[in-house]
């Protein structure tokens, strides 16, 4: 069983997306938000989120 509930949320005729989808799978491939980032688990695509600390 899927958790759909927690990728969309309705608001009137109107489905709101959650979580981020990958740019390179598509439709469907959620990226998992980390504090800093977000990670494709499929293709290991990553987006780094503004305003991070350097080392």
């Amino acid at each position: 069983m899927s958790s759909t509930h927690k990728r969309y949320e309705a608001d009137g005729d109107k489905v709101i997306r959650l979580k981020k989808e990958c740019e390179r799978c598509g439709d469907a491939v959620y990226m998992a938000g980390h504090s800093d980032r977000w990670t494709c688990g499929k293709c290991g695509y990553t987006i780094y989120k503004r305003g991070r600390k350097a080392t």
